[in-house]
């Protein structure tokens, strides 16, 4: 059985589990309904049928009874009952308001004792209300079943309903049918058979209810299983993939998202369809499908989810199922979890979230290895409901291919024999074949019998290490092991990331998805299949000596995670961890080495300026081997590829090229020296500038001025277009842009004479103009002239002014405009991720470094993101008459991390205490300012509810 989902420790480290055991509760105790009818009755004798201020009092009774049960229910959630408790006292208490209503309608408004049998009708909760339950802001679905055709009466009893219902702020779907009709969309469509699976009556004839669901089983039920379970099944790929076909984003759909309440519900449609039964008792008792603990486990499943999603409408007010950043933290907190050490007690919420998605998934394994067994019992010769090939033949002892799968012949072979399990996935690798759900089935529920002595049997570690290393593409293998809970019962560090979060923007997966991606990364780089994001990735591969120690590294990169310090920590558990697996010291040395070292090389060229020789000399120290260098390089850009959708692009690659190749040459030296990188530096520009020349002719003056940085961090078609510019501008200023679909992005170029403020009056341009700086680099001549580039994305990370060529046009304008005459006002403007932004707080942070520059004092800051803050910092500078040499700009997410090359007026480095003292305060400042936080309140209280008659 998968893995619980918190263990005992961790429960009673929380100040209030959710879902307190639910205290029994009685409908008659939400709502009277006896008095409610004694009510409607008593203002009846005062008016009527049809008089307008009888319907208004009918309003406010009704609803009065709705909005105290929903409060009533709102409470229940705020004192620790669970959701789905809290769900079925909604729909409870929505039951009862329409079966007033009906009755009120059709005894008071158009009462009429001599109905005929075709003027029958019935009220059915079809949809998720016809499960018998209600999320807080949720619509609700109905049918209203006739006999036959549609009369006058009973359009009017259905059409006052309805407006009555709307009048409450009910959404309300409906539909008015009769049993042939129902059944025949039904056979059309598949979301009308699966809205009647769910149907249930609410009031009025009973008896054509029962006609419907006669006629559901025997037109829809008998017989056609397995093509209600395929269709079904279809529908959920279809929408995985819509949602990102991954249940470990980080901000999940609680509903519709993989492992979320949407798969749980298939779950009980196939078994309900197959099976029969109506409640979810009903459904987990049929047939043993699942063991006593896994059907626990569908329960507490179903109310983790259902808690999630009821605090998630109750805290917007809307229909919303994104658990988004901004409701992370207050959610976490009002299910009871807590910080513990080093683990947020968001990030503990997050992961008992993905653990319990994850369940959703190996249940789903369970029954469709149970409904597919089944099927074949009852037709055997017929095709299953999931499509196969024939397969090769498999002559391992206990394992068979049926039906195109790899499959075991006794259930029970894993208990037995628990290294098999390692041996299932590497027959399925070898001979290219899929594993039969019933042979994963066995896996999780063998799994408490792999102990450590088979994590330390060397034919274990040896299959597993197979697999990692010696496949083509080990991310698919190795993201069905960590589905089936294989891979983290193998490596027990890796299972301690499972599902774990970081409460932050930038990374979009949980760690042990991160993890997997970069290995996909590793793979694609390995074979070439990169689509040319980075070429140097695949030459690079062939010349390593070490490459099991490359994918073990990088798979047990983060394993550090949660612990302290990610990098110390992470280098123990990758060491032991090899060491288990029987890798020699010296190698395992080598991936601990990595693993506490894979975020300096992106640190130091994204962060750093990789023209400074101190830079590059400083670097090359610590990393003291070609070997290493180039494992590092082939980690830190399969890493930043994993971290999300549009994290990598073209100027990243670019950075980490000409740090790989300057890093490179100083290793090739005898000694690595600062006049060694100085002397590589130059003979790299010049053999750049007398490329550009044979292809241009003669430099502009501004190019010719630039030192040897600016032409070792130029790609040739970027130097070809800035040459055009500059050759054919006319004008000693010139601002240009230039789209670059392949990165999503803008670039643009600012070229002038350098002065004091210049950069953060073109950071204030773009600032009013609504670009988002996704990077910036600035390069100085010999001479005063300055050449600025801008990557420019809009704010969630599009192409900035994508299909709009006069936004280019107008900001190229402003810019020139702030160029010649300065910014003016800049206009702090409110991120469109303002709510989902206030939910994290980044400590700020400015380090003055006078070491890492021989000519420049470094200063590094660290804040949280927003709008203005980059041309904050540099108009801070520059109020300080600073020279600035360079500036690296970099968003994170939340956070950003500047640097700043800088001199006094003087050309000197900032040396005098006061100074540095009086700067840091004054950044400090910048970056604490405008720290705001997303309201919460709920729209409603209990309280308002007992004094109220009505919304």
């Amino acid at each position: 059985m998968p893995t619980l989902p918190l263990s005992k420790t961790e429960i009673a480290n929380q100040s209030k589990p959710f879902g307190g055991a639910p205290k029994p509760w009685r409908i008659d105790s939400v709502i009277e309904t006896r008095k409610l009818k004694v009510q409607l009755e008593a203002a009846a004798l005062d008016h009527l049928p049809q008089d307008k201020e009888l319907r208004d009092r009918a309003m406010d009774l009704l609803h009065g009874a709705l909005f105290r049960g929903r409060m009533i229910a709102q409470e229940r959630l705020n004192a620790g009952i669970d959701g789905l408790d809290v769900a079925r006292m909604l729909a409870a208490v929505q039951n009862e308001v329409i079966a007033t209503l009906y009755w009120f309608t059709t005894t008071i408004v158009y009462g009429d004792s001599n109905r005929t049998e075709g003027e029958k009708l019935a009220v059915l909760a079809v949809g998720g209300y016809g499960r018998n339950v209600l999320a807080p802001s949720s619509d609700i679905d109905l049918l209203f079943l006739r006999n036959y055709k549609q009369t006058p009466w009973a359009e009017s009893v259905i059409e006052y309903m309805l407006y009555m219902m709307w009048d409450m702020g009910l959404k309300v779907g409906n539909a008015f049918r009769n049993v042939d009709e129902c059944i025949r969309l039904a056979k059309e469509d598949l979301n009308t058979e699966t809205a009647l699976l769910d149907a249930r009556y609410i009031c009025g004839d009973e008896q054509i209810y029962e006609n419907l669901r006669k006629r559901y089983h025997d037109d829809l039920i008998k017989g056609r299983a397995s093509q209600f379970i395929a269709a079904k099944l279809e529908e959920r790929d279809k929408r995985h993939k819509k949602q990102g076909d991954s249940r470990y984003v980080v901000e999940p759909n609680v509903k519709e998202g993989k492992g979320g309440l949407r798969d749980l519900q298939t779950l009980f449609w196939l078994v309900r369809h197959a099976y029969g039964g109506t409640t979810l008792e009903d459904i987990l008792a049929q047939r043993e499908v699942f063991t006593e603990d896994e059907a626990q486990a569908f329960r507490d499943a179903g109310r983790f989810l259902w808690t999630v999603r009821c605090h998630i409408h109750y805290l917007t007010g809307r229909p919303e199922e994104r658990l988004s950043f901004d409701l992370q933290p207050e959610i976490a907190s009002r299910m009871g979890f807590e910080d513990v050490g080093e683990r947020m007690g968001v990030e503990r919420f997050m992961k008992r979230y993905f653990l319990e998605a994850k369940t959703v998934g190996s249940l789903t394994r369970i029954l469709c290895a149970r409904l597919e067994a089944d099927q074949q019992k009852a037709k055997p010769n017929l095709l299953h409901f999931l499509p196969f090939t024939q397969g090769p033949k498999i002559s391992e002892d206990g394992f068979v291919m049926d039906a195109g799968r790899l499959n075991v012949d006794d259930e029970t072979f894993f208990q037995q024999k628990p290294v098999e399990m390692l041996r299932l996935f590497k027959l399925a690798e070898d001979n290219n074949v899929d594993i039969h759900p019933r042979a994963l089935s066995a896996v999780t529920r063998s799994l408490e019998c792999f102990n450590d002595t088979h994590r330390t049997d060397p034919e274990a570690a040896q299959l597993f290490i197979d697999l990692l290393i010696n496949t083509s593409d080990p991310g698919p293998i190795m993201r069905m092991m960590n589905e089936a809970d294989v891979l983290g019962t193998m490596v027990p560090e890796f299972g301690d990331i499972v599902a774990q979060t970081q409460f932050n923007m930038y990374h979009h997966f949980t760690v042990d998805e991160h993890t997997l991606r970069a290995i996909d990364a590793l793979a694609e780089m390995e074979r070439g299949d990169d689509k040319g994001l980075f070429p140097l990735g695949h030459e690079l591969f062939p010349l390593l000596k070490h490459k099991r120690a490359l994918y073990l590294a990088m798979l047990l990169h983060d394993t550090g995670k949660g612990l302290g310090d990610q990098q110390v920590e992470g280098e123990k558990t990758a060491m032991a961890a090899s060491k288990r697996l029987g890798v020699g010291e010296a190698e395992c040395e080598l991936i601990g080495w990595l693993v506490r070292n894979h975020l300096e090389m992106s640190d130091c060229a994204q962060k750093r300026d990789i023209s400074d020789p101190r830079t590059v000399t400083q670097f090359a120290e610590r990393v003291g081997s070609l070997e290493r260098l180039r494992l590092l390089l082939i980690l830190t850009v399969a890493d930043i590829r994993a971290v999300g959708p549009d994290v990598w692009n073209g100027w990243k690659g670019q950075l980490l090229k000409e740090l790989y190749e300057l890093t490179e040459a100083a290793l090739g030296q005898d000694d690595v020296e600062e006049t060694h990188v100085v002397s590589d530096l130059n003979a790299r520009a010049n053999k750049a500038r007398k490329a550009l020349i044979s292809r241009k002719g003669d430099l502009p003056e501004l190019m010719s001025q630039m030192e040897a940085g600016y032409w070792t961090s130029q790609v040739p078609d970027e130097l070809d277009w800035q040459h055009d510019l500059l050759t054919n501008a006319g004008a000693e200023t010139i601002v240009e842009c230039k789209v670059t679909p392949q990165t999503s992005s803008v670039e643009l170029m600012v070229a002038t004479t350098d002065r004091t403020g210049l950069f953060s009056d073109i950071v204030g341009a773009l600032v009013n103009e609504e670009a988002h700086i996704a990077a910036a680099q600035i390069y100085t001549g010999s001479e005063g002239g300055v050449l600025d580039l801008f990557v420019l994305q809009d704010e969630d990370g599009r192409m900035y002014g994508l299909g709009e060529s006069s936004r280019l046009k107008r900001l190229q304008k402003k810019v020139l405009d702030a160029v010649l005459k300065g910014v003016g006002d800049v206009r702090e403007r409110k991120s469109i991720n303002a709510r989902r932004e206030a939910a994290f707080v980044v400590e700020p942070d400015v380090i003055f470094d006078n070491s890492g520059s021989a000519e420049y004092t470094i200063i590094e800051v660290t804040g949280k993101e927003r709008a203005a803050l980059l041309y904050d910092l540099a108009r801070t500078l520059a109020n300080k008459e600073l020279k600035l040499h360079s500036a690296h700009a970099g968003a994170y997410g939340e956070r950003i991390h500047d640097t700043f090359y800088v001199q006094t007026a003087a050309g000197e480095k900032l040396t005098e205490q006061t100074l540095v003292d009086t700067l840091a305060t004054n950044l400090l400042d910048v970056l604490g300012a405008d720290e705001q936080t997303a309201p919460r309140t709920p729209a409603h209280t209990l309280a308002q509810a007992r004094s109220a008659d009505s919304f």
